[in-house]
């Protein structure tokens, strides 16, 4: 099953490895018989569905999350094999929506001119209260 990342961009099923393995947490007696456990593996550095700059882009992201290149998403919250794929497949998706999201770069601007009343406001009144607190002058 291909994984759709956007409508540009689709990784197919041949790129994405699973690994199943028993799964601890709830199941009973079920539990130890099933390999529920789903883990999603993709190369991510040796995907040819990727451009050479959402590549760059997806290795400096998430590069804390990759062992060699390669991204591995674990899912083991329900008992069923194929929702755990599902979830895993959901997971993986994510993050590279995520990863691919272009930066948004933060313009200074200035504060309104009713922030800068209401700042002033403060500072007047937070001097008034301190010059309450000094001591009076000896005459």
């Amino acid at each position: 099953m291909d994984l759709e990342i956007s409508p540009s961009l689709t990784v197919p099923a041949s790129e994405l490895a699973w690994r199943f393995s028993r799964s601890s947490g709830p199941g009973g007696q079920h539990v130890n018989t099933t390999d529920s456990r789903a883990e999603l593996i993709w190369d991510l550095a040796g995907s040819a569905t990727l451009t050479d700059e959402q590549r760059q882009l997806l290795l400096k992201r998430l590069g804390r999350k990759l062992v060699a290149g390669v991204i591995t998403v674990t899912a083991s919250e329900e008992r069923s094999q194929l929702r755990n794929r599902e979830i895993a497949l959901a997971k993986l998706a994510g993050l590279i929506r995520k990863g691919l999201v272009p930066e948004t770069v933060r313009r200074a601007s200035k504060p309104t001119r009713g922030s800068a009343r209401r700042h002033r406001a403060a500072k007047e009144l937070r001097s008034a209260t301190k010059q309450q607190r000094r001591r009076p002058p000896a005459e």
